[in-house]
C-alpha cells in the first residue's frame, strides 16, 4: 500500500535525489489519518546525526497536516539524538520553501544543474515545475535541534 501511495504522490516508487534513488516505502515514516483515509505521509531516513526527511506530502492543503508531520519528525528526531534535520526541495517549489522556513528551516545548499543531472537516472522526471519554472536546481534546508 505504501509503494503505491508514493508512486500516486511522486509519480513512481523511486526518488531521485542528491544523485542517487530512493525507495521512500522502504524507509522510516509517519502516515496522517483523518476519519479513516490517509491524508499525509512523511518519510525519512537517518544519516549519522542528521535526520533527513525524503518525502512529505499534506494531501489535504492548508489544513494543519505538514505542521504535524513535521512536529512529529522533530520529536522523532530528537529521540534519535539527531542534531539537525534536512530536506531538499527543488527550485521551482516556493511554496514548500515558505512552509519550510516558517517552520524554523533555513537554506543550507544549491546544488545548481542537480536535476538536469537527475533525469539521466530518471528520465520521467519533468523538465517544467509549479508557476512554469524550469525545473534545474535542489536546495536545501535544515534545522537545527
Amino acid at each position: 500500500m505504501l509503494a503505491w501511495l508514493i508512486t500516486e504522490l511522486w509519480g513512481a516508487e523511486i526518488i531521485a535525489v542528491h544523485g542517487s534513488n530512493l525507495r521512500p516505502a522502504e524507509l522510516g515514516g509517519f502516515i496522517a489519518e483523518r476519519s479513516h483515509r490517509v491524508v499525509g505521509l512523511l518519510t525519512y531516513q537517518l544519516t549519522g546525526g542528521t535526520l533527513e526527511i525524503v518525502t512529505i506530502n499534506a494531501i489535504d492543503r492548508r489544513a494543519g497536516i505538514g505542521t504535524m508531520l513535521i512536529e512529529a519528525v522533530v520529536s522523532k528526531a530528537r529521540r534519535f539524538g539527531c542534531a539537525e534535520i534536512r530536506l531538499t526541495t527543488t527550485n521551482d517549489n516556493v511554496d514548500a520553501l515558505r512552509f519550510y522556513m516558517r517552520r524554523g528551516f533555513r537554506l543550507a545548499e544549491l546544488r545548481p544543474g542537480a536535476l538536469d543531472r537527475a533525469r539521466q537516472l530518471k528520465p520521467e522526471m519533468p523538465a517544467v515545475g509549479d508557476y512554469g519554472i524550469p525545473l534545474h536546481d535542489e536546495i536545501d534546508l535544515t534545522r537545527s535541534l
